[in-house]
């Protein structure tokens, strides 16, 4: 097969065009890496809450027209000049949470933020220099949080990728990429659940199971899945929930009810994984005094803000949050290789694989909540 390196390379992907509007599947263009780039063949790519909100244009960082997706595994096609990391051939997952090494977050041990991060979300959907890598019938396409996996090929700054093994199943694992491990991060990395411990968890998405599933792996003893769709109460069991809690089943006010349920105690922990001001609220209240924990793993829509009562923590609650679930991408291929040992489940989130031909039809389950995460291929 002829070499692309260097080329521009003419692929499907699937393009927003207008914010809430129907996606449509174009031959693109992709342009070969620049310096501390590289370009990957997309092999399979999740579909993810995120991506909901930004196609809503919830997300500030949305610019159209642009390809959306950042959950991604891929085959790296090749680099541009300045790339050490990684080499043609091979195995990474994209990352919308880079990690430079060099800025003053990535250099503190008390946060896996980056400054790339920031830089990324105020970059209007440019990459480092200003410009994109991506275009379709003459016209330029933004990138997505420096991702933009809806395509054959996506060109990923240094940082925003993730060397992996090559024997691990591709459309699994590509789910590492943000949704479960954002989850599985919030009771493992950044709370550090205690075994016996009794933690709600409000939202129960492929983010919230993946919290569930972190609350079990760190041994918590009772754990309550809260979310109004009784559907997902035997899923829920499956990854780990003791306690299944329907808010519209009940007159009071969820944390009320949680209350009631730990003898008004009130839980150890509570992971908000739905971006919802109220629910962020519910969690923190239902929260122990004393030592209650309550971490906001859900993305709010931009510009909102919350009202917090200081008695709250006054009476030493803590409210607290984190993206990618306090991970590091250095610390992905541990999960990877924790799902190869059968450690942690990824095969049980996915409930639908779809050609990116369907990618509306798979936004349009995740809207009326039919699907836990879909896997597209192309």
């Amino acid at each position: 097969m002829a070499s692309t390196k260097g080329q521009v390379i003419k692929c499907k992907a699937a393009v927003a065009w207008e914010k809430s509007q129907p996606m449509t599947v174009e031959e693109i263009e992709v342009a070969p890496p620049k310096a501390k780039e590289i370009r990957i063949k997309v092999i399979a790519a999740g579909l993810c809450h995120s991506d909901l909100s930004g196609w809503k244009g919830i997300l500030s960082q949305t610019n159209f027209p642009c390809v959306l997706g950042h959950e991604a595994s891929g085959v790296v096609e090749s680099v541009g000049e300045g790339i050490t990391s990684v080499k043609e051939g091979d195995h990474v997952l994209s990352s919308f949470l880079p990690h430079c090494h060099e800025c003053h977050l990535c250099k503190s041990p008390n946060t896996n933020l980056c400054m790339k991060l920031i830089e990324s979300v105020g970059s209007n959907g440019t990459l480092a220099d200003g410009t994109t890598r991506l275009s379709c019938k003459g016209k330029t396409l933004h990138h997505f949080i420096s991702c933009s996996t809806f395509a054959e090929y996506a060109v990923l700054p240094d940082g925003f990728f993730t060397k992996i093994r090559k024997d691990a199943p591709m459309d699994k694992i590509c789910l590492l990429s943000c949704g479960v491990t954002t989850g599985y991060g919030g009771p493992v990395k950044v709370a550090k659940v205690t075994p016996g411990s009794t933690c709600a968890v409000f939202g129960l998405g492929a983010v919230g199971l993946g919290a569930v599933m972190g609350c079990k792996r760190q041994g918590a003893g009772r754990i309550f899945g809260v979310d109004i769709n009784n559907d997902k109460k035997e899923v829920a069991k499956l990854f780990g929930v003791t306690d299944f809690v329907n808010p519209k089943e009940h007159q009071k006010p969820i944390d009320q009810v949680l209350l009631e349920k730990t003898r008004q105690v009130g839980c150890d922990y509570a992971f908000e994984c739905i971006g919802n001001l109220g629910v962020i609220q519910s969690a923190l209240n239902a929260c122990r005094l004393g030592e209650g924990q309550c971490v906001v793993i859900g993305v709010p829509a931009a510009g909102t803000t919350i009202a917090v009562d200081p008695m709250q923590l006054l009476f030493s609650k803590v409210l607290t949050g984190c993206f990618f679930g306090g991970l590091e991408p250095s610390e992905v291929p541990a999960l990877v290789d924790d799902y190869m040992k059968k450690k942690i489940m990824l095969d049980e989130f996915i409930t639908h694989k779809l050609p990116i031909e369907d990618i509306n039809k798979a936004f349009e389950s995740l809207i009326q909540g039919k699907t836990l995460k879909t896997v597209l291929h192309f």
